[in-house]
């Protein structure tokens, strides 16, 4: 059993969060809330490795190669992965 918080969520939110419930058949919607943690969890985990994959790669590319690289991961919200990697 896990521990038990109080969240506060826009009536929309919460709209949504019953309607995905009731279509499932779930009374609540904690485990509609546990899940999207993970899945949050999951992903960003997944594209902080990325990024580091990418980073080891420093030094492989021809500078615009780098830049364009750089260029798109700060598109997709890498910069506060890639803090502390410039040179």
């Amino acid at each position: 059993m896990g521990m038990r918080t109080t969240i506060e969520l826009s009536d929309d939110h919460r709209s949504a969060l019953h309607y995905l419930a009731a279509r499932r058949g779930l009374r609540g919607y904690s485990k509609l809330i546990e899940e999207a943690i993970d899945l949050y969890i999951k992903e960003g985990a997944k594209k902080k490795a990325g990024i580091k994959d990418l980073l080891k790669m420093r030094g492989t590319w021809s500078a615009e190669e780098a830049r364009k690289v750089r260029k798109r991961i700060e598109e997709i919200g890498g910069k506060r992965f890639n803090k502390g990697t410039e040179k």
